[in-house]
C-alpha cells in the first residue's frame, strides 16, 4: 500500500511538472521535476506519503524500463559499427576517470584511499535523462550526442563493478585486480547473453502471436510492458548485470520494429504510443525523486562542521572526471576541441548516481564517511547539471523555439483547414452531414471556444444518428478531407524545410484521424 501510494503522489508530481514546462519553454522539464521534488521534501504531508528511497525498486521499477526504451531508440547497426568505441568510453576511460577522481580525493582531502575509491566509483555513470535536461532547445553535434547516448546505456555496469571492488577493499583492506576484471566481464557479458536471450524469446513469442489466431493485441501489450521488468530481474537473479541485460533486449526490439511496421501497424503504433508515455512520465519521476532525495538527505547535514570537506569532494570529483573526459575524446576518439569540451561537459550525472549511493549501509562505512560520500556525490550532480546549463547555450546552436514552433504549427494548421472547408462547401452532401464535418474542421482548427463545444456535445444527446447512406457519404467526404490536408502539407514541406517537424506532427495528427474514424466505420 505505501508503495502504491507513493507512486500515485510521484506520477502526480511528474504529471504537473510537464504542464508546467509547457508554459515556460526555457526551463527545461527535469528542473521543474527537481523543484517539484524539493517541495515534496520540504512540506511534511508530501513528504510523508513518499516512502524511504530503495534503490533496488528505483532500478528494477523506474531505471529498468527507462533504458530498455531508450535502447529501442537506437539501432543494433550503430552499436555493431562503433563497439570498440563504446567499449572505450564504458570502460576504459571510466576506469582512467575513477583512478584520476579517486588518487585527487585521496591527495587532496586526505581521506583513506578505499574511502577515496568508493566515492569516485559512484560517480562513473552518467545518466541520458539528466543530459537532456542541460541541452534543452539546444542542437548536439551528431557524433558528440551519438557517444553521450551510448555511454549512458553502457556505463552503469563499469560503475558497479568498481564500486563493488573499491567496498571489499575498504571492508579488507586489500584489493583482487582479478577477481574484479572476473567480475566485471562475469556481470557484463551475463548481461548481454541474458537480454540477448530473453529478448529473442519475447520477439520470437510475439511473432508467433501475429502470425496466429491468438493474435491478442491487449494481451501483446501487456507483454511488451512487462518485458523489461521480467529482464532485469531475471538477470539481478543470475547475478549479472540487469542494466545491460534490458538494454540488449531494447537494441533487439528496435530491430523488429523496423521490420513489423507493416507486419503488424496497429500493434506497432499502440508500442511507440506506450513508449512514449511511459518514457516521458517516468523521465520526470526520476528528477521528481532526485529532488526529493537530495533534500532528505542534506537535511541535518547541511550545517555539519564538513560542509566544507564535501564541497571540495564533489568538486575533485567532478573536476577529475571533466579532464579525463575532455582527454579521452581529444587524444582517443579524435574530436576537435570544441566537441572535446562539449563531450566533456555532457556527461551529466543524475539519479542514477544518487541510487549507487543509497546502496551503502551508512552501518557501513560509519556515520561521518556515510555523510560525507551522500553530500559529495549530491554535490557532483548538482554541479554537473548547473555548470553545462550555463556554458551551452554559448556554445550550441540553438533549435526552433517552441513559441515559433507553435506559432508556424497554428499557421500551417489553418491554411490546411481552410483549404479542407472550401472543398466541404463544393461538396454535395445532405445538410446535416455537411454541418457535422464542417464543425469537426472548425474544431480541428480550434476555432471553437470549450463553451460552444459543450453545447454542441449537449446538442447530440437529442439528434438521431446519421442513416447508412449518411454515414457513407460522410466517409467518403472525410477521406477527401483528409487527402486535401495532407496535399497542402506535403507542398509546404517542400518549400519550408525549416519548419519540418511542425509540418511532420501535423501529418501524423491527419494520419492518427483517419486511421481512427475508419475505426469507426469498421466497428459499425
Amino acid at each position: 500500500m505505501e508503495l502504491m501510494i507513493s507512486t500515485f503522489y510521484l506520477t502526480f508530481a511528474a504529471a504537473i511538472s510537464i504542464i508546467i514546462a509547457q508554459a515556460l519553454e526555457k526551463i527545461s522539464v527535469n528542473y521543474i521535476s527537481m523543484l517539484i521534488g524539493v517541495i515534496f521534501a520540504l512540506v511534511p504531508f508530501l513528504n510523508h506519503h513518499v516512502a524511504p528511497f530503495n534503490s533496488e525498486t528505483f532500478m528494477e521499477l523506474i531505471i529498468a524500463p527507462l533504458l530498455f526504451f531508450e535502447g529501442q531508440k537506437t539501432q543494433l547497426y550503430n552499436i555493431r559499427n562503433r563497439f570498440k568505441s563504446i567499449l572505450g568510453i564504458t570502460v576504459v576511460m571510466v576506469l582512467f576517470a575513477v583512478i584520476a577522481a579517486g588518487f585527487s580525493i585521496h591527495y587532496l582531502s586526505n581521506l583513506g584511499i578505499a574511502l577515496s575509491f568508493i566515492i569516485a566509483s559512484i560517480s562513473a555513470p552518467t545518466d541520458a535523462t539528466a543530459t537532456e535536461s542541460v541541452t534543452n532547445n539546444l542542437i548536439l553535434p551528431h557524433k558528440v550526442e551519438g557517444s553521450l547516448k551510448t555511454e549512458s546505456l553502457f556505463n552503469d555496469a563499469s560503475g558497479i563493478i568498481l564500486l563493488d571492488m573499491a567496498l571489499l577493499w575498504f571492508e579488507n583492506g586489500t584489493i583482487n585486480y582479478g577477481q574484479t576484471l572476473q567480475n566485471f566481464l562475469f556481470s557484463s557479458l551475463g548481461g548481454a547473453a541474458i537480454g540477448f536471450v530473453i529478448g529473442w524469446i519475447f520477439i520470437m513469442f510475439r511473432q508467433f502471436l501475429t502470425r496466429s489466431r491468438f493474435n491478442a493485441l491487449n494481451a501483446q501489450n501487456i507483454i511488451y510492458l512487462l518485458s523489461p521488468f521480467l529482464i532485469y530481474a531475471i538477470a539481478e537473479e543470475l547475478s549479472v548485470s540487469g542494466i545491460i541485460a534490458v538494454v540488449v533486449a531494447g537494441l533487439f526490439h528496435n530491430a523488429e520494429r523496423q521490420y513489423s511496421v507493416l507486419l503488424n501497424p496497429r500493434q506497432v503504433q499502440i508500442g511507440s504510443n506506450l513508449q512514449s508515455l511511459i518514457s516521458e512520465i517516468f523521465n520526470s519521476i526520476v528528477f521528481v525523486i532526485l529532488g526529493l532525495m537530495i533534500i532528505r538527505i542534506g537535511y541535518n547535514r547541511i550545517l555539519n562542521s564538513q560542509i566544507w570537506l564535501w564541497l571540495a569532494v564533489g568538486t575533485i570529483i567532478y573536476l577529475a572526471n571533466l579532464i579525463v573526459r575532455f582527454l579521452y575524446s581529444l587524444l582517443i576518439m579524435k574530436f576537435d576541441s570544441k566537441n572535446a569540451a562539449i563531450f566533456a561537459l555532457g556527461g551529466v550525472h543524475g539519479a542514477v548516481t544518487l541510487a549507487l549511493a543509497l546502496t551503502i549501509s551508512q552501518k557501513f562505512l560509519g556515520q561521518s564517511n556515510y555523510n560525507l560520500l551522500m553530500m559529495s556525490e549530491a554535490t557532483l550532480i548538482l554541479l554537473s547539471m548547473i555548470i553545462p546549463t550555463i556554458i551551452f547555450p554559448f556554445i550550441l546552436p540553438h533549435q526552433l523555439s517552441d513559441y515559433e514552433s507553435q506559432r508556424m504549427t497554428i499557421k500551417f494548421r489553418n491554411e490546411m483547414v481552410k483549404q479542407a472547408i472550401i472543398a466541404v462547401h463544393h461538396m454535395y452532401l445532405p445538410k446535416k452531414v455537411k454541418r457535422h464535418i464542417l464543425f469537426s474542421l472548425l474544431l480541428q482548427k480550434q476555432a471553437i471556444n470549450t463553451p460552444d463545444s459543450l453545447r454542441q456535445i449537449f446538442r447530440t444527446i437529442d439528434q438521431p444518428s446519421l442513416s447508412s447512406e449518411e454515414r457513407y457519404l460522410e466517409r467518403l467526404a472525410y477521406y477527401r478531407v483528409f487527402a486535401i490536408e495532407r496535399n497542402y502539407l506535403e507542398e509546404i514541406a517542400q518549400k519550408e524545410s525549416k519548419y519540418q517537424k511542425c509540418l511532420l506532427t501535423l501529418y501524423n495528427e491527419i494520419l492518427i484521424a483517419e486511421s481512427l474514424t475508419l475505426e469507426d466505420y469498421i466497428e459499425e
